[in-house]
């Protein structure tokens, strides 16, 4: 019989599952379901939505194995009895952007710049209002109550985690390096956590989950458990699978990809990401590349902007269109969108740190007001803030070979035609896929295999080329209004 392997991303928006054979990696079977909408959540909702997920593909049953990415910073506070605490706050609510403010002086003895290379070198990344250690000052000055009652903290891939294996008291937490790297709390260059920092931001000493290697075991699945009222009261139990780490999701993606050197990703989703493995930690005292951790043990260089599909479905929605549409519109106009650009801030910003800006239309005329040029500017829009990342990264040193552009938004054939143009370097978009989970199955089958490295699965298929003559007048104007 043939060993099957399930990875679950949960994400911002969804929980997707896809189960795939442990050998070949060829998919089985899969299953999605909405996550609710906002910046905070009842961790319960994501046990919800992997149930329906699972109900849709089928059940774990013959599974062997299960690995889960999710959503990286969120904060999920749990009393010593392991009940959650308040509504788990999630990477992109950004009412803790004063408390980073504060911890980077701090730091710095008062001088943020002292404070950001200090950070920077203790836990790989500058903090901003994504990370749970932002979070956790947040809790311990506006709700002392809340964080009196917890215990320990954990995100939410070791949360699910924990809830798979059953649940038996805080200290079975686990997690992995790829998510710990984006706590603010763990240092990727050393592998370890900082306490000194957790104290600074908590006010006192909490719980956090133990960092498993890339294959290690986290336990087993828990049937009993899973088939309980808190997953719904289905049958969706595989025995007693066993239960990989987990991880970031972009350090799942990466893994689905396999990501080789010399590669960047532009991921365009709810938020939109530049990373690249690299086999040396990053400490950028600009706090514009956040230096996390991987998933197979090296590092991933990554620079994450807030605004990314979000500012499409939103233009779209002013225009009265759907996506496809949007696309069409925006090739109509011309490269620079006649002069009109958009600075796409509609839920602030984290690269530029921006957290209260708002967006912005500039060079708006009576030639400009097309929907044509409306469109063009927003997909060039979204496109420079990731240019900035890419910039950032090959600033720092790496070696660019390719662009891979994946996401959501990577299906809008308008950004798949603009993004060279605005890049500057062609891009190659992969099929369609759940990356995030397929990284995470992947991850399954090595802590299945307990091989040295993890399984070699043939490439998802092919990959469509786009090029476009760089365009640096949409580069300038996205610079001028950016400031």
């Amino acid at each position: 019989m043939r060993a099957l392997v399930a990875g679950i991303d949960s994400s911002t928006q969804s929980c997707k599952v896809v189960i795939r054979d442990a050998e070949t990696g060829a998919l089985v079977r899969s299953g999605q379901a909405p996550h609710p909408p906002g910046t905070e959540v009842a961790p319960t909702a994501w046990q919800r939505a992997l149930t329906a997920a699972l109900t849709q593909a089928g059940g774990l049953h013959e599974v062997a194995a299960v690995s889960g990415a999710g959503q990286q910073h969120g904060m999920v506070c749990l009393d010593a009895d392991g009940g959650v605490v308040r509504p788990a706050l999630l990477w992109n609510d950004t009412r803790s952007a004063a408390a980073a403010d504060d911890l980077i002086a701090e730091l710095g003895d008062g001088d943020p710049e002292r404070g950001r290379i200090a950070w920077a070198n203790a836990a790989g990344s500058v903090p901003v209002a994504s990370f749970t250690v932002t979070k956790l000052r947040w809790l311990a000055e506006h709700e002392p109550d809340s964080m009196a009652r917890a215990a320990a903290v954990c995100l939410p891939h070791d949360w699910l985690t924990w809830q798979l294996a059953g649940a038996p008291d805080p200290g079975a937490l686990r997690t992995d390096r790829g998510d710990a790297s984006g706590t603010g709390y763990w240092s990727p260059a050393a592998g370890a956590y900082r306490p000194d920092l957790l104290r600074l931001a908590a006010g006192r000493d909490l719980a956090v989950p133990l960092v498993l290697g890339p294959a290690d075991h986290a336990g087993q699945l828990a049937g009993a458990e899973l088939s309980g009222s808190e997953f719904g009261g289905s049958d969706l139990s595989a025995g007693r699978a066993v239960l990989g780490p987990g991880t970031g999701d972009n350090a799942a993606a990466a893994l689905g990809l396999a990501l080789a050197p010399g590669e960047a990703v532009v991921s365009i989703g709810t938020s939109g990401t530049v990373f690249a493995v690299s086999p040396t930690p990053a400490a950028d005292p600009s706090g514009a590349i956040a230096g996390f951790a991987d998933a197979t043990g090296q590092f991933l260089p990554l620079v994450c902007t807030l605004n990314a599909t979000g500012v499409l479905a939103a233009t779209a929605a002013l225009l009265g269109v759907d996506l496809g549409r949007l696309a069409e519109l925006a090739l109509a106009a011309p490269p620079g969108a006649g002069g009109l650009t958009m600075l796409p801030y509609l839920a602030g910003e984290r690269t530029p740190n921006r957290p209260d800006a708002t967006g912005e239309l500039h060079g708006l005329t009576a030639a400009t007001a097309t929907p044509e040029c409306l469109a063009r500017a927003a997909v060039e829009g979204m496109l420079c803030g990731l240019a900035d990342g890419l910039d950032a990264l090959l600033a720092s040193g790496f070696k660019l070979d390719k662009v891979l552009l994946i996401g959501g938004g990577a299906r809008s054939e308008a950004v798949r035609r603009i993004a060279p143009a605005v890049l500057g370097v062609p891009v190659e978009v992969p099929e369609p896929g759940e990356y995030v989970a397929d990284g995470a199955a992947r991850q399954a089958a090595w802590v299945l295999a307990g091989s040295a490295e993890p399984p070699s699965w043939p490439a998802s298929g092919p990959r469509a080329r786009y090029e476009a003559e760089p365009q640096p007048v949409i580069r300038d104007q996205y610079a001028a209004v950016r400031g």
